[in-house]
């Protein structure tokens, strides 16, 4: 089952369901460089949580996490 992408803000976290994500908890998020987003992981339907939320493929979020202007990754 293909994997989608969503980047929430940093507050959204404790809204985060654990059980309807591929991430197991808080420790385990990639939050950008300055900590401000984090990238969730789903498969099959959108959590509730995430509705109205962008889904990004794998190949769109790869390019969005290696582009270093939206910071994700150090210039």
């Amino acid at each position: 089952m293909e994997i989608k992408y969503v980047i929430v803000d940093k507050g959204d976290v404790d809204s985060i369901n654990f059980n309807e994500v591929i991430e197991t908890a808080k420790p385990t998020l990639r939050y950008n460089l300055d900590g401000s987003q984090i990238i969730l992981k789903f498969t099959g339907a959108t959590p509730a949580f995430l509705e109205g939320e962008v889904i990004y493929s794998h190949k769109e979020i790869i390019e969005i996490i290696n582009n270093p202007t939206n910071g994700w990754v150090e210039n």
